[in-house]
């Protein structure tokens, strides 16, 4: 199960960084793996309230991450962005987009690391250049349901 760290706020002149670390009972290269295959980030992405119908993910430098999120009143939430950097199973850079709504075109950068710990990963998401502080805490709220949902994606998998 997936152990939450307090989040930490900066603010800059660039916007505001979000910081979440969370722990995963599993290899780093299976939750690296659930953040690069399509088929598995689509079974887990997307806060608890979402489903992801459709997610491209080509992780390379240059490649595309495109994702679709719907919720049950079909409404769909897209995110786009580009792979900056890919180090498998340790780090991936990437741009991140919003296609609608409040946020539509300001492009903000994510930072997922994956360490290895004893008994599984650590992973730290940074979110950066988002536009405010409100902004900063609905990411977190979508990043932290979004990791729960990982957690019990990652737990399926093992138990298998």
């Amino acid at each position: 199960m997936a152990q939450a760290n307090p989040r930490m706020t900066e603010q800059h002149a660039a916007g505001a960084v979000l910081r979440i670390t969370r722990r995963f009972a599993a290899p780093r290269e299976l939750v690296f793996a659930a953040f690069t295959e399509t088929d598995q980030f689509k079974q887990w992405w997307g806060p608890k309230s979402m489903r992801c119908p459709a997610a491209e993910i080509d992780p390379r430098p240059g490649g595309r991450f495109h994702a679709v999120m719907m919720g049950s009143d079909e409404h769909t939430h897209v995110i786009e962005g580009l792979f900056r950097e890919v180090s498998p199973p340790s780090l991936l850079v990437f741009t991140w987009a919003w296609q609608q709504g409040k946020f539509k075109g300001l492009e903000t950068l994510v930072t997922p690391e994956f360490l290895d710990i004893d008994g599984g990963c650590e992973l730290r998401l940074t979110h950066e250049q988002l536009a405010d502080e409100r902004a900063r805490e609905l990411h977190g709220e979508g990043w932290s349901s979004s990791f729960d949902c990982l957690d019990e994606h990652l737990e399926k998998g093992i138990d298998q």
